[in-house]
């Protein structure tokens, strides 16, 4: 069932999303070559808790850390570890939310650590497009595969390959409510966006093919082919004068 939010629904919303976006930059200005996953997430933990609120993810279906924290060819859901190091050259999604006050905020943002090389900075470019493009779609009258659509096109028309089997999804009291946002589909199809509706867009969009797998360990996905992947994700709001970015933040890196 879609939850349509009211006028104050949102203003928490917007709370639990500011938090969410301020501490997505705090972990990009504190990422350095040399530091493990574990401590970039304790800093994420600490940082969440300081402002009042709760990491959204830790306990969410069994997860234990506080952001997951993928590198490189891990698409989604890394499991912050002690032995996973950060290298120059590395790129590094990271992926948190923060509860408060009964609402979620949720996104993400694929960093670079020193100098990258040519195919993962046209990834990141692409993929952080995608993300605006479908941004851009979502607006009342129109429909889910518009959002799917836009991200789609923009990902295959410049060689990458869209992720199937996660997707975007609405954002509000739960950190995953209907309805489901796919990096994919066609315009026109699907349920018709209204003011009011919260949802999480973040296309996953791999270097080579779409396809991934799920390691041993019940969460990371990676690509099967071992190509790079990138995630970008924001929360936003449907609204009559069009989507509003609710876990923006001063800088895009």
């Amino acid at each position: 069932m879609i939850i349509i939010k009211s006028p104050e629904d949102i203003k928490k919303l917007k709370k639990a999303c500011k938090i969410s976006a301020d501490v997505l930059q705090y972990a990009g200005e504190q990422i350095n070559a040399g530091m493990s996953t574990y401590e970039l997430d304790k800093l994420i933990h600490d940082y969440i808790i300081a402002a009042g609120a709760k990491p959204s993810f830790l306990g969410y279906g069994g997860f234990k850390e506080s952001a997951c924290i993928s590198i490189n060819d891990e698409v989604i859901h890394g499991i912050p570890s002690k032995k996973t190091i950060i290298r120059s050259g590395d790129i590094v999604s990271v992926d948190v939310g923060a509860f408060i006050e009964g609402f979620h905020g949720d996104n993400a943002y694929t960093f670079k650590v020193g100098a990258v090389s040519p195919v993962a900075e046209k990834l990141l470019r692409v993929t952080n497009e995608c993300l605006h493009l479908g941004i851009a779609a979502a607006k009342p009258g129109n429909r889910i595969g518009d959002i799917g659509y836009a991200v789609q096109k923009h990902a295959e028309d410049n060689g990458f390959g869209v992720v199937r089997e996660y997707i975007g999804h609405g954002v509000g009291r739960d950190l995953h409510e209907d309805p489901e946002v796919p990096n994919y589909g066609k315009a026109g199809r699907g349920v018709r966006l209204v003011s009011g509706m919260t949802i999480a867009i973040e296309p996953m969009i791999n270097e080579g093919t779409a396809r991934v797998n799920v390691m041993p360990d019940g969460w990371t996905v990676k690509t099967v082919d071992g190509s790079l992947s990138a995630h970008f994700e924001h929360t936003i709001a449907i609204t009559n004068d069009g989507p509003v970015i609710l876990t923006a933040r001063s800088c895009d890196w």
